[in-house]
C-alpha cells in the first residue's frame, strides 16, 4: 500500500431538460466551491458525455453513452471518510442545490474508486 492513498469519488446523474441551465449554472456556482471547501477534497471536475468512435480490435466502433448518466462531477479526495464528515454533509445540503436542483435529477449513480499507484 502506498504511503498517501487518494481516492476519486463520482457523482453522476440526469436532469430534466427544463431544469437543466439551473442544474449547470448551480452545479458551477454554488455545488463545486462549497464541496472544494471540505477539508480533505483535492480537485473537482464536471463532464459531460460524449458519443464518440473508438478503434478496437481492427474497425471503427460507434460508441452511445445515452444509457449511461450525462453528468459526472469528480472529486479527488484523500480519504473515503471525507464523505462522512459534518463539512461535507453541511456542503451538499448548502444552496440551492438540495431544493431547487436536486429534485430534479435522476438516474444518480455515486462510485468511489481508489487510485491505484504503480506499486499496487
Amino acid at each position: 500500500m502506498s504511503e498517501k492513498e487518494r481516492y476519486l469519488f463520482t457523482a453522476s446523474m440526469d436532469v430534466d431538460p427544463e431544469k437543466e441551465d439551473l442544474f449547470n449554472e448551480v452545479y458551477d456556482t454554488e455545488h463545486v466551491p462549497l464541496l472544494s471547501k471540505v477539508p480533505g477534497v483535492i480537485s473537482v471536475q464536471r463532464l459531460v458525455s460524449q458519443p464518440f468512435q473508438v478503434a478496437m480490435g481492427g474497425e471503427l466502433k460507434d460508441v452511445d453513452p445515452s444509457s449511461e448518466p450525462r453528468y459526472t462531477a469528480t472529486y479527488e479526495i484523500e480519504s473515503p471518510d471525507v464523505l462522512t464528515t459534518p463539512e461535507w454533509s453541511d456542503a451538499v445540503e448548502q444552496g440551492r442545490w438540495p431544493t431547487e436542483v436536486r429534485p430534479h435529477t435522476r438516474n444518480r449513480r455515486h462510485i468511489l474508486y481508489r487510485i491505484m499507484q504503480s506499486d499496487d
